[in-house]
């Protein structure tokens, strides 16, 4: 309905008739124009120029329709239906159709009073129910979350959800976030019956693992009905498929509702994504052996750098030094002499070279070795080194000395270091820590060398270099000036009753030199390398040309080969920040490799990887449905819990609750007058035909 008003007193249109009219009244009233015509004429033609003038006085007042627009919102009813395995453990196909038939009829009788939103849930929440009941996991919070975001400030009328209770993602749905302001409507699904049943509830374990390790897995065993009976805990190594057992362990059920947690211990024995199987013997009469068995797959990562402390004579340095990073687990530590060493090199990451080249012993191939592999290296200057030598080895600094006297130098940290953090309290004391011996001559550090230290001799702080850090031909140099740091080691302890002090000043250092940065001009990248069956697997590639510059021009392929051979190819898609994206979706459980492959100015670039996909067997663990926590959940918002031949009931228990009605909302709106479309189309109507006639009758 409108009604209308104006913006000035409405008595004002008083005012606007008698504008009209006085009009009328000057132009006709008396007038001799139509004196022959009939007496109607003029009346007519006044009344039309009344009724013009009148209307655009009137128009002026700025008069405004008001309108009170009516929008109708129905009762929305949510339908869920939970697509987990566990919901089929008592319905066969002929139970599924009929159950899916009773939910499709239940759907019609809500009628048009409601507008109806249906959902599954399980792995994830999503519209439409396809009734495949294949998902691996129930999260019931998760469903209750996403419908508290989606319909808080909509009229929600009730939610039926269809569900057996079990739960093994999420928290407990009785206690999450989401405060729904409608009923729930629980439809209990599932079979409550304790079976007999022997099963492997949970195994706990690191994703990772180093090699040469030993790592820990906790297995949680639990029985049903199977008191005096017994099992057998088998874990086994899968290679290739096939299983070999690494331990076993008895496990005697003494009571119907049993329970008891098993710790085994492993070796991380090979590199690389270790597949193992954890499994129970099954007991008589069990109800299925589907629940007795998990993989689980543990990354075996060969991190471990090896160090070679390669020494002129034996010193306490080296001890010192062995003692601080061999508690690194990542670090394998040799020791080794100059003279007597017949070991390769190139089984080395990193090598510490103590006073060597020294006045005896040159060391000449080894530093031509280690200047071919690329290995990165640390210099320890003493009395014992030969200075000449040492500078021709090494760019980073350059020292001339007559190498018969010596220096006692404490260390000052030099300003501007920002290769790596250093802690506050490792600055205020290590300047206080007892002097080292350096060779007595001229210190000079190379531009492009970053020192950390320089020596402070006799409690002058010079800038001769005692400890710096740089790069030769893409390989990482370090040049520690003085021996003697095991006196660091020992001060330490002394002051602070521990050593850490020391080992983060050696540990940072070591860190820094030993790591390899990768300068591949074709690398690809995954978020993580172990992937449970219902993720999709998504890759990253980078391509850089000589300078270092991301590009994306040419298409790059990606093979991924199972363990059996079969190879899936696929090509890359191009990103707008010129790196490339690849969802490769989904794969079967199993261990995979990969070959990315790009051609590019004539060079063929690769990339090799692997992954593994490992099951998703919550289901499988749980198959009692917990009823109690429907109930729980339909009394605590207010609903019923009902089963699926009671569906037919639930639209007049909604009925019932007088509180699921429409919501009207209306809307005031408002709209000038002189906007009208008809309006224009009046106005000039009356003018063109009170015009007409005065034409007609041979005026103007």
């Amino acid at each position: 309905m409108e009604n209308l008003s104006f913006q000035y007193p409405s008595w004002y249109i008083l005012l606007c008739l008698a504008l009209g009219l006085s009009y009328a009244l000057i132009i006709y009233f008396r007038s001799d124009t139509f004196k022959d015509k009939p007496s109607w004429l003029n009346w007519l033609l006044g009344a039309l120029r009344f009724l013009a003038v009148s209307f655009l006085s009137i128009l002026l007042l700025s008069p405004l329709l008001k309108s009170i627009v009516q929008d109708i919102k129905k009762p929305v009813i949510v339908i869920a239906q939970d697509q987990s395995e566990s919901v089929l453990s008592d319905m066969d196909e002929d139970a599924q159709k009929a159950y899916q038939s009773s939910l499709e009829q239940f759907e019609d009788q809500l009628g048009d009073e409601y507008e109806v939103r249906k959902y599954a849930f399980g792995n994830d929440v999503r519209e439409g129910i396809d009734f495949n009941f294949s998902d691996k996991v129930s999260n019931l919070s998760e469903f209750l979350q996403y419908i508290y975001d989606l319909y808080s400030n909509q009229n929600l009328g009730a939610v039926i959800m269809a569900t057996d209770g079990i739960y093994n993602e999420g928290s407990n749905p009785i206690y999450a976030g989401a405060k729904l302001a409608a009923p729930i409507y629980t439809v209990a699904l599932g079979d409550t019956t304790a079976k007999r049943d022997v099963v492997l509830k949970r195994v706990f374990h690191n994703k990772i693992a180093y090699l040469g390790d030993r790592f820990s897995i906790q297995i949680d065993v639990a029985a049903q009905n199977c008191s005096g009976s017994n099992s057998v805990l088998t874990i086994s190594k899968v290679t290739n498929g096939t299983p070999s057992r690494l331990q076993q362990f008895p496990i005697n059920i003494n009571r119907n509702d049993f329970f008891t947690t098993q710790e085994v211990i492993l070796d991380a024995d090979a590199n690389g994504v270790q597949r193992y199987r954890i499994s129970l013997s099954s007991v008589q009469d069990e109800v299925t052996t589907v629940n007795n068995t998990k993989d689980i797959f543990v990354d075996i990562l060969d991190a471990r750098q090896k160090m070679l402390l390669l020494a002129n004579a034996p010193h306490p340095d080296l001890t010192a030094i062995k003692q601080s990073i061999t508690k690194n687990k990542n670090y394998e530590v040799t020791t080794a002499y100059a003279k007597t060493f017949n070991g390769n090199l190139k089984d080395y990451d990193f090598v510490v070279l103590h006073q060597l080249p020294s006045q005896t012993q040159a060391a000449t191939s080894i530093l031509q070795t280690l200047e071919q592999e690329r290995i990165p290296r640390l210099f320890i200057i003493g009395m014992q080194s030969n200075l000449r030598q040492v500078s021709q080895a090494q760019s980073i600094v350059n020292v001339s000395g007559d190498q018969k006297n010596s220096n006692d130098v404490q260390a000052s940290f030099a300003d501007g270091f920002s290769i790596f953090t250093i802690d506050d309290d490792l600055r205020q004391q290590l300047p206080n820590f007892a002097p080292l011996l350096a060779p007595f001559g001229d210190y000079k550090a190379d531009p492009n060398a970053t020192v950390l230290l320089n020596q402070r001799i006799a409690k002058i702080d010079t800038q001769y270099p005692l400890l710096a850090f740089g790069e030769e031909n893409g390989t990482k140099v370090g040049v520690l000036c003085a021996e003697g740091i095991w006196k660091w080691r020992l001060f330490d302890f002394l002051q602070n009753e521990n050593h850490d002090l020391f080992e983060e000043l050696i540990g940072k250092s070591f860190q820094y030199l030993t790591l390899k940065e990768d300068k591949r001009k074709f690398r690809i990248s995954m978020s993580k390398n172990i992937f449970n069956e219902n993720e999709e697997i998504f890759f990253d590639a980078e391509l850089y040309n000589a300078n270092y510059e991301l590009i994306n021009d040419p298409d790059v392929t990606l093979t991924i080969s199972n363990s059996e051979g079969k190879n899936f190819d696929f090509v890359f898609n191009r990103n707008n920040n010129r790196s490339y994206s690849l969802n490769a979706s989904y794969f079967p459980v199993g261990n995979y490799s990969f070959r990315g492959t790009v051609n590019y100015n004539g060079e063929q670039l690769t990339y090799d990887g692997q992954f593994s996909v490992q099951p998703i067997q919550l289901e499988l663990y749980e198959t009692t449905a917990d009823h109690s926590l429907l109930r729980l959940l339909s009394s605590k918002y207010g609903g019923e819990f009902l089963y699926p031949d009671q569906l037919a009931g639930i639209p007049q228990m909604i009925k019932d609750k007088g509180s699921v009605l429409p919501v009207i909302y209306e809307t005031s709106k408002t709209r000038s007058v002189i906007n009208l479309k008809w309006i224009f189309f009046i106005l000039l109507s009356l003018l063109t035909l009170e015009w007409f006639l005065r034409r007609y009758h041979g005026s103007y």
